[in-house]
């Protein structure tokens, strides 16, 4: 597949009719999508002349290379794929992991080229609500929070001559009426040369820079521990602290609008005493159920017959979806335009720039003729246009439909403007095909248990400077050291005393012992709910074999992969195995203990369970090991983690499955889910869609 730029990449056309089926089962070989082709090109050959081939692109003498599994970061090789160090690979994997729930195969061609899109009836649950909430804060939050402080410094003339040459340039473009032209200009500098970017915004942790004064100001966790968050926390792997800023942020959120329906107000509270009812119970804003009931009763409220409450509700958890939807496709487009600008290999490096470059460039010679007057008039006559315009307008839209009814599909940005272009989703899974297609499958980000080191991280050139001779964010070597230094202080400082006052959560003794109380009485429950599990499965009830080992009784035990990953088939300890030996790559299961110490490796003893040609895969969804409501207690009594579990759905008949009409199996317990979820779906020529 050719990587360099052509007419047509400058300018695409409108995909293809996406309704189009196709009735063949390609394989990786057949490369079905562009995320293919580039995998297999990857994998079989470098990346250009002068450019580092990875780990994971050299030739294995091996079936399946263990590129270090398993193993610490800093024993595994590093880069794993050319082009991209190790720290950015697993920031990506982690929130791939994250992001995909549950994944179908579609028959027709992927629209742009590249598969993994959201489909349109994508499900809705409240988790994937939060994930992409996260994701919204991670790439277009922390993106605007950059962009903001840059125009601060810009504006705060610390930088002298910088802010000087853009006021200079401002001004005379001013006099001489051309300062569309002078936008357009800046904009595709810094779209087709990178080169220019660091030189007219130069780098800066977002965390040090303040946004009021654009100097140099102590980040909000007392810290610099890292750079491209907000608060700038310390982190063991590069982007850990903006995931956990993410997290905290729709926490934040949560916390916020569960205080407002309780009613919260510590400004009116009368002076606490030992003894006193308050100091008996433990804060209600850390009860979810009942809060707002409970606020009206507490007011002396008499009881309400609401007939606005249960349409209410409807209609708010109606509009889930596609809030959800809408967040999801903002975050993909965003993504896409950042790949675009600085793409990651393997996707070529100068395609999509110059497309948007050419793309800009009408714009400039257009800005040259058109006066401010005519810009306006037609402004003003498209705004009356779209008011009063809607016979026209509608009758338009109904013919279009009936001519061209996939019309809006044709032109949405991904098939036109950034066709071809990946979302962070599309890049993870081009980059693990990579890996699949050589047969040496990319370790998982490592774990690490402890927690981050309370000291200031490496400021390199590459992370905070000036233009030319201006000394950045005006501040001196002893300035940037004191405001990088740890101080413990600062990450508890608010707004105010009525700020602190509402953020902290008030139970006394009393109510802390009650807490402990259930906590201990809640564990025994669990406990005893396990043991039962046994008991029940013993008995052949099928949902209690779904549940066993899902609470380990120590540590989840981490050290599988990347061919065998403990799991549960029923109930019973095994293992699921890839094998990639014959033609056609296999899944199974067995519950053969003997592959822990020996392995799978040219082995006809192990009789598996059941056999899936991976091939014949066409849906899979991560399930989890209890319910949702199950977890929370787990994790809040037992303080354990739970292992989920992979939903497996086939297109035909497979080994060992007899009865299975649905052609549906569930593994359960498995440590290393998101891991084999990877492998399955990285592996195959499936053209994959998220639900």
């Amino acid at each position: 597949m050719a990587t360099g730029a052509v007419y047509k990449d400058l300018l695409p056309i409108p995909a293809e009719d996406p309704t189009k089926v196709e009735d063949t089962t390609p394989t990786m070989m057949d490369q079905p999508t562009d995320s293919h082709a580039l995998a297999m090109e990857a994998a079989n050959a470098p990346l250009g002349v002068g450019e580092e081939v990875g780990a994971a692109q050299e030739v294995h003498e091996e079936e399946v290379a263990n590129l270090g599994w398993n193993e610490p970061k800093e024993q595994v090789a590093n880069p794993l794929v050319g082009g991209l160090a190790n720290e950015e690979l697993w920031m990506l994997v982690r929130r791939f992991n994250k992001q995909m729930y549950h994944v179908k195969e579609i028959p027709n061609a992927p629209p742009g080229g590249l598969d993994l899109n959201i489909a349109d009836e994508e499900e809705f649950s409240p988790d994937k609500l939060r994930s992409n909430i996260e994701r919204l804060y991670m790439t277009i939050g922390i993106s605007l929070m950059a962009f903001i402080k840059h125009i601060v410094r810009l504006r705060s003339w610390r930088e002298t001559r910088r802010t000087a040459w853009f006021c200079t340039a401002y001004y005379i473009a001013w006099v001489l009426d051309l300062i569309m032209p002078l936008v357009t200009i800046t904009i595709l500098a810094l779209i087709a040369y990178p080169p220019a970017r660091p030189i007219m915004f130069p780098p800066a942790p977002i965390a040090l820079v303040s946004g009021k004064t654009g100097g140099v100001q102590k980040p909000k966790s007392g810290t610099l521990g890292s750079h491209d968050s907000a608060t700038g926390a310390p982190e063991n792997h590069k982007g850990e602290a903006v995931e956990q800023e993410a997290s905290n942020f729709v926490n934040g959120i949560a916390s916020v609008a569960l205080s407002s329906a309780t009613g919260k107000h510590p400004q009116g509270e009368p002076p606490s005493e030992d003894g006193e009812p308050a100091n008996a119970v433990p804060d209600p804003t850390s009860i979810a159920v009942g809060a707002a009931d409970a606020k009206e009763k507490a007011s002396g409220g008499a009881p309400k017959h609401d007939k606005t409450k249960v349409p209410m509700e409807t209609a708010m958890w109606t509009q889930m979806r596609p809030i959800m939807h809408g967040i999801a496709d903002a975050t993909d487009t965003w993504e896409r335009f950042a790949n675009a600008l600085s793409p990651t290999a393997p996707f070529p490096k100068d395609r999509y720039r110059l497309r948007l470059a050419a793309l800009i460039l009408p714009l400039l010679l257009t800005s040259l003729f058109v006066s401010s007057y005519m810009f306006t008039k037609g402004m003003t006559f498209s705004v009356g246009f779209g008011f009063f315009g809607d016979p026209i307008i509608t009758r338009g839209l109904d013919r279009l439909n009936r001519k061209f009814p996939n019309w809006q599909k044709l032109l949405e940005l991904r098939n036109t403007v950034l066709k071809g272009v990946p979302t962070n989703a599309q890049l993870t899974i081009t980059l693990l095909r990579i890996g699949e297609a050589n047969k040496a499958p990319l370790p998982p980000p490592p774990h690490i248990s402890t927690p981050p080191p309370d000291m200031p991280a490496g400021v390199s050139e590459e992370d905070l400077r000036a233009t030319g001779a201006d000394w950045p964010l005006n501040a001196t070597q002893e300035e940037l050291d004191e405001a990088m230094a740890h101080d413990p202080t600062t990450a508890h400082e608010t707004g105010g005393a009525d700020i602190d006052a509402s953020k902290t959560p008030k139970h006394g003794k009393k109510g802390s012992k009650i807490v402990n109380f259930f906590r201990g009485t809640v564990k025994g429950g669990v406990e005893t709910a396990i043991g039962t599990d046994k008991v029940k499965a013993k008995a052949g009830f099928e949902h209690a074999k779904n549940r066993l080992g899902a609470v380990p009784k120590k540590d989840a035990d981490l050290t599988s992969g990347p061919i065998e990953f403990k799991a549960r088939y029923k109930g019973g300890k095994g293992h699921v195995y890839i094998t990639t030996k014959a033609t056609i790559p296999c899944v199974a299961f067995s519950t053969d203990s003997t592959i822990e110490k020996i392995g799978t490796d040219e082995r006809e003893d192990l009789h598996p369970i059941w056999s899936i040609p991976v091939g014949d895969i066409k849906e899979m969804r991560k399930v989890g090991g209890y319910g949702w409501k199950a977890k929370l207690v787990v994790g809040w009594a037992m303080g354990r983690g739970v292992a989920d579990g992979l939903e497996i759905v086939t297109r035909g008949n497979f080994g060992g499955m007899d009865g299975m009409e649905d052609k549906k199996i569930k593994v359960t317990a498995v440590p290393l889910r998101d891991e084999l979820f990877n492998r399955l779906v990285a592996m195959g020529g499936q053209k994959w869609e998220c639900w």
